[in-house]
């Protein structure tokens, strides 16, 4: 299942920037998956912190491969020791059961969270233990397909939008005069934004000044 938007979102987008429009032609529609189901995302999330996405996606399917479909009773029943054999931290492993826990006492509500504004949806998630605001906010984007995500706390973001506006530098001013522009999609803008951080036009390189070694 992929992130849904369509011409709505572009068109509009195109209409609001130039350089951004010359961006979605040459990209076309961005493909990016999306886990629909809160609880499971949560986890995968925890899972994939600092760490590669490669060593992510393995933990994952052992994961799934015992577990089917993650439910917080399945977690529940776990003891942490079986959710470090997957190849997570012991750390990792007591955010999982903590948060497992909490839904299951009803200490967290998950359809109360999905049916939650923006912001107070990232505070419900940014609340729990091993989630931070820019976990949360990419939840928000990739699990509940929120249409207006835009994080400054994402250095791939902020290299795209150093590529396609050539700034030297995105400060949190500059960001906002942005995320003004492209609201209400900015959700859509992220995604070319990574795509363009990602190599996805050729030519197109970051004016972030070099480090001097």
């Amino acid at each position: 299942m992929y992130f849904v938007y369509g011409e709505t979102e572009t068109e509009y987008l195109k209409k609001k920037d130039r350089k951004l429009a010359e961006v979605i032609d040459k990209i076309g529609h961005v493909k990016r998956e999306v886990d629909p189901d809160l609880f499971s995302a949560v986890v995968h999330h925890i899972v994939g912190q600092q760490i590669s996405t490669k060593a992510q996606h393995t933990i994952w399917q052992r994961m799934r491969d015992v577990y089917g479909q993650m439910t917080p009773d399945a977690i529940g029943n776990t003891e942490t020791s079986q959710l470090q054999s997957f190849g997570i931290t012991f750390r990792k492993a007591e955010y999982i059961k903590d948060f497992a826990g909490k839904v299951l006492r009803d200490e967290f509500n998950l359809a109360a969270v999905e049916q939650m504004p923006d912001e107070e949806a990232i505070a419900a998630l940014s609340g729990l233990k091993g989630i931070g605001v820019w976990t949360a906010e990419m939840i928000l984007l990739f699990c509940l397909q929120r249409p207006n995500v835009f994080s400054y706390g994402d250095l791939a973001i902020l290299r795209g939008m150093r590529m396609v506006y050539h700034h030297r530098k995105i400060d949190r001013e500059l960001f906002e005069k942005y995320r003004r522009r492209l609201s209400p999609y900015c959700s859509v803008a992220s995604l070319y934004f990574w795509a363009v951080a990602g190599g996805a036009v050729e030519g197109m390189k970051d004016y972030a000044p070099q480090k001097r070694k």
